[in-house]
């Protein structure tokens, strides 16, 4: 008679965090198909409100970390209730932006966000027994590509018949109400010994990675071998190694390295670089490609902002799909088979959509096969075997990593590919070739990357 109770508590329990997880999903890329709207009420370029999306990921990458540590001191679930929080107020602020320095603050804010992620894996492997851990996993990591597909027809809709800050005000609801979840539905978890939280190694990170995605957004406009360019990239790279250094030497690191090196992480860590850099190169793409004036531009389709959300629909109802089909293939054959499938499959949509966008039909069939399909399968795949890699202990830690190295990927990849598309201030047909066959090169050296991941992948 028991066993009825606690299906129904841990029900609860996994909705209420996959409610967080999805509030995050669905505003990360909420904003995509409104940067054309905003760069033209505030006068900004492509460069500048590429920003946007690189802010909150650069936010999410130093951020998560250190939210993880402060999850293992004062309880995991206490410190997603105040994430939540933090998330609504930079919502507030951006519904109250009056210019695009305003607005990337608004961003930066909201990353903190990314923390959801790694607290929602620690809590679940936590507190649910393991006959539904693997079903917590899927439904989680599900929520990156249906949350983000929900985010990008909400925003076209919201754009079109009111304005872009309404997407803010959105941004507002989701996480208050997904508090309201946590706080009644998820137990209390645990706090951990009390650890101490490496800021300087968090100051370091940040220190590294600014110049890096600086460099890359003025690559083009300052040339890629110019003095400012090459001192930028130096600059990065050993602040980078800088921090490497500090965290090997510290009792109480931000990121555990040594945890970094396991065949079992660095493996799924590497391709998730590669994923994060196109799933979001492609999101930033599309919405850019099909919004393109063809009487203006030579190529497009003239779609507004709720048509351009509409073509990535079909790969959003292929993410409810393919989010638990890939979960009861790991659970059945382990989860390395799904991420070689999927990173495979956003292969081929890649290469699809570099050499064949001229019509409305071949990008609804490249985004489906990239941003649906195989991101999906690909992303679940990850998050098992991240989850089923480690101890349990280390559970949050190694999901954190992971989040943040793929949001790592994601930043550097929208700047690479707006660097690429934007030639004299304005997009071109060449440029947008160019950026998805470096998504489908990249994706191809994934493979063998995710061929290195150990057997395995079943949550323990």
């Amino acid at each position: 008679m028991a066993a009825a109770p606690l299906a129904r508590r841990s029900g609860a329990t996994i909705a209420s965090l996959t409610l967080a997880a999805l509030a995050y999903a669905v505003m990360q890329m909420m904003v995509v198909p409104a940067l054309p709207a905003i760069e033209r009420d505030l006068g900004s370029g492509p460069g500048g409100v590429a920003w946007l999306i690189s802010a909150f990921l650069l936010s999410t990458a130093i951020a998560t970390p250190v939210l993880g540590r402060l999850g293992d001191m004062f309880g995991k679930e206490r410190v997603l209730v105040v994430v939540l929080l933090v998330f609504a107020a930079g919502g507030l602020l951006g519904a109250l932006a009056t210019s695009l320095e305003m607005l990337i603050a608004a961003r930066v804010i909201q990353g903190l966000g990314g923390a959801i992620f790694p607290l929602a894996f620690a809590i679940a492997r936590d507190t649910l027994p393991p006959a539904r851990l693997p079903l917590a996993i899927g439904l989680l990591s599900g929520t990156f590509g249906i949350g983000g597909g929900l985010g990008l027809i909400a925003s076209g809709v919201i754009v079109d018949h009111t304005s872009w800050h309404a997407i803010f005000w959105l941004g507002i609801a989701m996480p208050l109400v997904a508090v309201v979840g946590v706080r009644l539905f998820v137990p209390v978890s645990p706090a951990r010994e009390r650890v101490g939280i490496d800021w300087v190694g968090a100051l370091l990170l940040a220190a590294g990675l600014v110049p890096l995605l600086l460099a890359v957004s003025r690559g083009r406009a300052w040339g890629w071998g110019s003095p400012g360019v090459i001192a930028l990239l130096a600059a990065g790279a050993l602040l980078l190694l800088a921090w490497v250094r500090w965290e090997r030497g510290r009792r109480e690191p931000l990121i555990d390295v040594r945890l970094l090196a396991r065949r079992s992480v660095w493996t799924v860590n590497a391709t998730s670089l590669c994923v994060g850099f196109t799933m979001y190169a492609t999101g930033y793409l599309v919405p850019q490609l099909v919004q393109a004036d063809p009487a203006v531009d030579g190529f497009g389709f003239g779609a507004s902002t709720t048509s351009a959300a509409l073509f990535l629909l079909p790969a959003m109802l292929a993410g409810l799909v393919c989010g638990p089909l890939s979960g009861v293939l790991a659970s059945r054959f382990g989860a390395k088979r799904p991420l070689l499938l999927g990173v495979a499959v956003m292969a081929l949509g890649q290469v699809q959509l570099a050499f064949m966008h001229d019509a409305e039909w071949q990008v609804y069939t490249g985004t489906l096969l990239a941003y649906g399909i195989g991101l999906t399968f690909a992303m679940t795949a990850t998050s098992s075997l991240i989850v089923g890699g480690v101890p349990q202990a280390q559970t949050g830690e190694a999901s954190g990593m992971n989040t943040m190295v793929r949001t790592v990927g994601g930043s550097v990849g929208t700047q690479v590919v707006t660097a690429l598309v934007v030639a004299g201030g304005a997009a071109t047909a060449t440029g947008f070739t160019h950026a998805f066959a470096l998504c489908g090169v990249l994706l191809a050296l994934a493979l063998p990357l995710a061929a290195a991941v150990p057997l395995g992948g079943r949550p323990r």
